[in-house]
């Protein structure tokens, strides 16, 4: 039995089964059941955007062919600058379990894809692929899996409604009604990506709130944006690749149908709260969490689960950071990283511990005393958050290095020690003699394509980054440009740095 709840999943409720017990015939009986004109195959490209092909069927015939041997792409076009034309042909076959009626054409029934070669194998160039390559690879040497959940924080841009209720500068954190005005837009966006997912954890206002804009893009000059974020919860880390995307296609498509503009990008204006895409991970055995003993106390896996992000850390940055503007986010003295080190509690700090119920899940009986019944979770939650990426990142590739760090983590010698070296209390801003023992992350896309390229061999020595998807980001790094844009900024009379800056967080605010 499935649950019968508003937000579970409609295609389980209709079938009374589990999502990932869907097979073709399932599929097959809902076209039928529910007048579906058309499949929709969704895959991420080479620019982390989802793509989309629609398959319209006359025939349960066409319908099941579709569905058992897929379509094909052109590859030289949905990765170009990763993969030559020679070799370009590729088959996208659906993925049953991800099967949703679009919200946004009820006629079609959507499915997230694999990509296939010539021989029938999964493509390995692919970001997916690759992200799943990583993870097999990960279980195969550890014996755990790995499981994440993505923070994707974004701001709403529209136009102003009314003066009153306006929440004051980089207040807006949970800020609700009226002060925020675009929550029955975020209910529908995570009504969407629940019953699609089901992987929503919450969603709330974030602290960034901008009362007018100042571009000198018309589709932003004057208008309002508030910050959100929307979290999600813990899934194997190759599955919450697939949903962040889709996630992000949900909320840009229910924005823009309230003429609206939702953008992940890093920052949107000065003196206000960038956009991260803070990741939490957990390592998983037997469908338990293990990142804590018996103490509730970090175990010694989750020491080298830090070891291994802090190992990897700097070269992170080239797949969660790709655009100019998200080093105008990664600044000193904010709640985003510069430095590699970790917290249980500071938000500054690149890794952080954050509260995991470690000892008791049962604390509603401390505020609730005549509750009879006592609550267990014998799973756990306790995860570790990485949090330099933003809204730019390629989410897979981000993913995918994630998980070789956490492999070499938990395989590597001497990771618990560099976890123990690298531990932080208080802020590192305000201790100069710390600060300068801490290696610093890079400061630019340029310098981010740089030190990817010196240590390339830490993704490609084992076969799971192909040699093409760490020349492609290098490439696109290094188109940029902006090795010394933070210092010639600072070089600027006021007002023409205000120009300036704004001019580089705009230009692909849209696209982000």
């Amino acid at each position: 039995m499935v649950d019968n709840l508003a937000l579970a999943n409609p295609l389980g409720r209709i079938l009374d089964k589990d999502r990932n017990d869907f097979t073709r015939g399932d599929i097959l009986r809902l076209v039928a059941q529910l007048g579906i004109e058309r499949f929709t195959f969704h895959y991420t490209g080479v620019d982390g955007q989802l793509k989309e092909l629609k398959l319209p069927f006359g025939s349960l015939a066409r319908a099941e062919r579709v569905l058992a041997a897929g379509e094909r792409v052109d590859g030289s076009s949905l990765f170009k600058g990763l993969v030559d034309t020679a070799n370009s042909d590729l088959y996208v076959v659906p993925s049953y379990r991800t099967a949703f009626v679009s919200p946004f054409d009820a006629r079609s029934m959507n499915f997230v894809c694999r990509f296939l070669g010539r021989d029938g194998a999964p493509a390995s160039f692919t970001p997916d692929n690759v992200l799943a390559i990583a993870h097999e690879r990960f279980k195969k040497h550890t014996g755990l899996e790995l499981h994440a959940l993505g923070e994707l924080e974004f701001f709403i841009v529209s136009e102003r409604e009314s003066d009153s209720y306006t929440p004051p500068r980089q207040t807006g954190y949970h800020a609700a009604a009226p002060f925020f005005k675009s929550g029955d837009v975020v209910n529908e966006m995570v009504r969407h990506i629940v019953q699609i997912t089901g992987a929503v954890k919450y969603a709330h206002a974030e602290v960034g709130f901008i009362e007018s804009l100042r571009s000198d893009r018309a589709m932003l000059a004057g208008r309002q944006a508030e910050q959100h974020e929307i979290e999600f919860l813990t899934k194997p880390i190759e599955e919450m690749g697939d949903d962040l995307v889709l996630a992000r296609w949900v909320i840009r498509n229910v924005a823009f149908r309230h003429k609206m503009l939702a953008t992940f990008a890093p920052k949107i204006e000065e003196g206000v709260a960038g956009s991260g895409l803070h990741v939490h991970m957990e390592l998983v055995k037997d469908g338990r969490n293990v990142m804590t003993d018996g103490s509730g106390k970090l175990s010694g896996e989750a020491f080298k689960l830090i070891g291994g992000l802090a190992h990897y850390a700097s070269t992170l940055s080239a797949f969660g950071n790709t655009v100019a503007s998200a080093f105008l986010r990664l600044v000193p003295n904010q709640e985003a990283p510069t430095r590699i080190c970790w917290s249980d509690a500071n938000r500054s700090a690149l890794i952080r511990v954050p509260l995991g119920w470690s000892t008791t899940s049962d604390l509603a009986r401390v505020v609730n005393p005549a509750e009879p019944e006592r609550y267990t979770d014998d799973r756990g939650v306790q995860t570790v958050e990485i949090r330099s990426p933003d809204g730019s990142a390629l989410v897979h590739l981000l993913l995918a290095g994630i998980t070789t760090a956490a492999e070499h983590g938990l395989t590597a010698p001497g990771m618990k020690e560099l976890a123990e070296r690298t531990r932080i209390t208080g802020n590192i801003f305000t201790d100069p003699g710390l600060l300068t023992k801490l290696e610093a992350l890079p400061g630019s896309c340029v310098a981010a394509a740089r030190l990817l390229g010196e240590r390339r061999a830490m993704y490609e020595e084992h076969g799971v980054f192909p040699r093409e998807a760490i020349d492609y980001v290098i490439k696109l790094l290094l188109k940029e440009d902006d090795e010394f844009l933070n210092q010639n900024l600072s070089l600027m009379p006021a007002e023409e740095r205000l120009t300036a800056t704004r001019k580089v967080m705009h230009k692909d605010l849209d696209r982000h």
